[in-house]
């Protein structure tokens, strides 16, 4: 049975891309296994000639305060969340999370101890995030405001002017952490590169990045992440990660490595594998009848329709019905619901060409049937 197989359940639903691991990575994985020795186990806050790499990429990006001691390798960057999370969050501390947002930040708050409170932002204006809302949304029991910067699953980029505008407001709460998801950072469709939080002036050290290797630079299945934090949180998160679980093998950190000293290549080859799908999809998100028109998504590799006008009449809380109707004609989606955002779906274009143009076609027969009835 063939990927686009009218039978087969297609999915546009995954947070992974198709693309094989780059050849710099392989290799530099597969060296460190002909060395006919045994592999030494890393210190739990990672190799340093990968720290040092990342670090150097940084101040490249003009956080020029980041050294390695700032970095810390985490098995993914779920566990790299989670781990940090556990090492400021006392139990009940609120994480602000503008909405919408990637599905997980809920589960991983709750384990850590924490509680999120959501910021919802509207499709309307393009998901503005502006000074005022992050001053009324503010509590004394908010710990972290916790932004994703390309978002997911919007594909919002937030400017440096937006950002620092934030941080005009977070800078006067110095007890209040930021954290900044930047595990798109490469993945950016705009002329101007959105910058990272930590090329930012932090005065009271708040100032926090999580970012990893699996979606911008094709290390899928590979489990490597990194946090960027003050010294001596970075100690704090390294000792919870050693007394709760294990360092990441030499040959993954090996591979990371490669991979961020050929980043801009990575990068490049990956956005020219996926400019002309992205094309596709929007042109067609832009012939769905009853679909408001969508600002191209600067950032990910998603896209994020509004599909309340499909829904009777109107109700968030069938959402998931229409979801479930999309399913059953063969198309996998994820539920903007999740997200924070009921009637809305993720749509990848990080698939094979032939499966989007099938999957597109199956989404407008399905979108079809519930407009006609």
């Amino acid at each position: 049975m063939s990927a686009t197989s009218s039978s087969s359940l297609l999915s546009l639903a995954s947070g992974y891309g198709p693309y094989p691991t780059p050849a710099v990575a392989v290799e530099a994985a597969m060296a460190t296994l002909r060395t006919n020795q045994a592999l030494p186990v890393p210190a739990a806050e990672g190799q340093p000639a990968l720290r040092e790499a990342l670090a150097a990429r940084y101040q490249h990006r003009g956080a020029t305060h980041v050294t390695p001691d700032h970095v810390v390798v985490t098995p993914g960057g779920k566990a790299g969340l989670l781990t940090l999370l556990q090492a400021v969050l006392q139990p009940g501390d609120e994480v602000l999370v503008p909405t919408p947002a990637w599905f997980g930040f809920w589960e991983v708050t709750r384990q850590a101890g924490g509680v999120v409170r959501t910021l919802p932002l509207s499709a309307d204006n393009n998901y503005a995030f502006t000074p005022a809302q992050l001053t009324e949304a503010l509590t004394p029991r908010t710990r972290l405001l916790l932004l994703t910067n390309p978002n997911n699953p919007t594909g919002r980029l937030y400017t440096r002017a937006e950002v620092g505008a934030l941080l005009a407001v977070t800078q006067q709460h110095p007890e209040l952490l930021v954290l900044s998801d930047e595990i798109y950072d490469l993945v950016q469709f705009g002329e101007k590169p959105t910058p990272t939080l930590l090329s930012f002036p932090d005065p009271h050290a708040q100032h926090l990045v999580l970012n990893g290797f699996s979606k911008s630079l094709e290390l899928v299945g590979w489990g490597v992440g990194y946090l960027v934090v003050p010294p001596a949180l970075a100690r704090t998160c390294a000792a919870i990660q050693f007394a709760t679980g294990k360092s990441v093998p030499v040959p993954a950190q090996a591979a990371a490595q490669a991979a961020v000293e050929a980043a801009d290549a990575i990068a490049a080859d990956l956005l020219a594998q996926l400019a002309p799908n992205r094309a596709q999809l929007l042109h067609a998100l832009a012939t769905l009848p009853l679909v408001p028109a969508l600002p191209p998504p600067a950032g990910t590799y998603y896209a994020f329709p509004d599909l309340r006008a499909y829904l009777p009449a109107a109700e968030p809380a069938e959402a998931a019905n229409l979801v479930a109707h999309i399913k059953r004609h063969g198309l996998e989606v994820v539920d903007g619901t999740n997200c924070g955002a009921p009637g809305f779906v993720r749509l990848s274009y990080a698939v094979e060409p032939e499966v989007l143009t099938e999957a597109l076609g199956r989404l407008r027969t399905a979108l079809a049937a519930v407009a006609s009835k």
